[in-house]
């Protein structure tokens, strides 16, 4: 059994929509050996994991999001 990576977040890590993409290299993967680029809205729930390799990116303790438009 594997075990997915997590990655934690600050606030002003993720883009202006509230999101990242995956994969990234804050998760410490090859970009040439991993899968197609995916937009995840981290901001929306605090947490968002991807559907290609299970990497969860949440934002760290304590952090919030300004509300975006």
């Amino acid at each position: 059994m594997s075990t997915n990576a997590v990655v934690e977040l600050l606030a002003k890590e993720l883009n202006h929509q509230g999101g990242v993409f995956c994969p990234s290299p804050k998760a410490d993967m090859k970009l040439w050996n991993s899968h197609p680029k995916v937009y995840l809205d981290v901001a929306r729930t605090g947490e968002a994991k991807c559907p290609y390799c299970g990497t969860v990116y949440r934002l760290k303790a304590g952090e919030t999001v300004s509300n975006r438009h």
